[in-house]
């Protein structure tokens, strides 16, 4: 197993449930900034969303985007809406994702709405830490970097 392929099964670890990052998009070179939930498969984060949604036209308008979580994790990566959740190339990631997000997922969501659609991220570079050490990732190359990390960075969760 190579140290890209280990620093995915962390990041599936440490993400693979409903994880809670701020989203950074830019629109004619105006930024904006909002907490999302997303989920990490292993390739993609995903968030479900809302298509009239002021990220979603971000997003449509400029692909690029940033995540944050609240413990100094950080990407970078290109988002594209995959649309609505029962388009048939989504049956799969829905499955996942009304699981992951099952407390309210049906709740905050209706599929019956025509503008309820997916958000997926590919990473393009980000750095996480687990179990004392830290990975700067380059998910285009493949690569990862990794150094101690004590994760100490005096931020606190609410």
């Amino acid at each position: 197993m190579t140290d890209y392929e280990k620093a995915i099964e962390k990041m599936i670890e440490l993400f693979s449930k409903d994880y809670q990052f701020a989203l950074a998009t830019c629109y004619n070179n105006i930024p904006s900034v909002r907490f999302v939930d997303a989920y990490f498969d292993g390739e993609a984060f995903y968030i479900v969303t809302y298509g009239l949604s002021q990220k979603v036209r971000d997003v449509a308008g400029n692909s690029n985007v940033a995540l944050c979580g609240r413990k100094a994790y950080n990407f970078s990566g290109i988002a594209d809406n995959i649309g609505h959740p029962l388009l048939p190339q989504n049956a799969q990631i829905r499955e996942t994702l009304i699981k992951v997000f099952e407390p309210w997922y049906f709740e905050a969501n209706n599929e019956d709405d025509s503008n309820m659609c997916y958000v997926k991220i590919k990473p393009t570079s980000g750095f996480f830490h687990k179990d004392g050490a830290g990975y700067k990732v380059n998910f285009t190359e493949k690569t990862v970097e990794s150094f101690p990390f004590s994760g100490d960075t005096g931020l606190v969760e609410e």
